[in-house]
């Protein structure tokens, strides 16, 4: 059951055979060779791979673009402070369940009460585990938002034998078909991980893009793999200059990301219907739409106002 897909980083190919699942749109994503090759021990380890970044670097986009790539379904799972683990295999609605025990004793209905699988509905890591003719993609979403001991219940299905009981229909266990691949970001608002689950997991960290070659290759990408017309040399030059001046102001509780820098660049090139003179974007001057840029109040009064 090991996995022999192979991570390559390319941009708009495909494979001719997609999952229904899998994202229907080319993610634009710039992968280092280390993210890439740390996606691919991740894949012929069979084990998750953990990324840490600040936020705003594309650890998540990584697995669109991954699922995007190898034509593999990708189900994403969004943690909240709330979340326990078997959220992610599945849920009984045992409350449906009753209501249709007293719908059926007065007519038709299409759900019979008496089995209760009629009552399971599988969540991301249940519908990776089901899928039949390939591994799936997991985002496991800010994990870090969860309690202490969510990471750790998470082990016993992401190990062997790869497998979980649906209790309340006391069926044969659910054993994966492929082991998926699965993806964990974290940013650490509380603390480091229990060492038991990263024991288990392969680590990376992605770096912020804080270079303005860096900055325009994404740019570049993003545009090309969007098909939009791209902004002015001069213009994508300038506003990449000042947003690197901008996150590096001392004293700015939240830096903006690069999907916050490419709205914003979207915004100088063309909002009201014409691009943003260049030298409006001069380090000392006001920030043009700077509702993009900065999203809490004291940025907003020391930066966005001020400059």
């Amino acid at each position: 059951m090991k996995n022999t897909l192979d991570f390559k980083g390319i941009q708009k190919r495909q494979t001719n055979t997609p999952h229904s699942d899998s994202p229907q749109h080319p993610e634009p994503y710039i992968a280092s060779k280390l993210l890439v090759d740390a996606v691919n021990l991740a894949i012929f380890l069979q084990r998750p791979l953990l990324l840490e970044g600040e936020a705003g670097c594309g650890k998540t986009r990584l697995a669109i673009a991954l699922a995007y790539e190898l034509g593999l379904p990708l189900y994403r799972w969004n943690i909240r402070s709330t979340t326990k683990y078997q959220e992610g295999l599945y849920e009984y609605d045992a409350v449906l369940r009753l209501h249709d025990v007293h719908a059926r004793q007065a007519g038709e209905l299409p759900r019979d009460p008496a089995y209760a699988d009629n009552y399971i509905e599988y969540g991301p890591l249940g519908k990776a585990f089901t899928v039949t003719d390939r591994p799936a993609v997991v985002l496991i979403d800010e994990i870090d938002k969860a309690e202490l001991d969510f990471p750790n219940d998470l082990l016993a299905v992401l190990d062997e034998p790869w497998e979980f009981r649906i209790r309340e229909t006391g069926g044969d266990p659910i054993r994966a078909h492929h082991v998926p691949i699965v993806i964990i970001t974290s940013n650490k608002e509380k603390g480091n991980l229990p060492a038991p689950f990263l024991r288990r997991c392969l680590y990376h960290f992605i770096k912020f893009p804080d270079t303005e070659e860096a900055l325009q290759e994404i740019v570049e990408v993003h545009y090309l793999i969007r098909e939009e017309k791209p902004p002015s040399p001069d213009l994508a030059k300038s506003a990449i200059s000042r947003f690197l001046q901008l996150r590096e102001r001392e004293g700015l509780y939240k830096k903006p990301g690069t999907s916050e820098f490419l709205d914003w660049l979207r915004a100088l090139a063309s909002f009201r219907g014409e691009p943003f003179p260049t030298e409006g974007l001069q380090d000392g001057g006001s920030v043009p739409y700077p509702e993009l840029l900065f999203k809490l109040r004291a940025d907003w009064r020391n930066f966005a106002i001020a400059l």
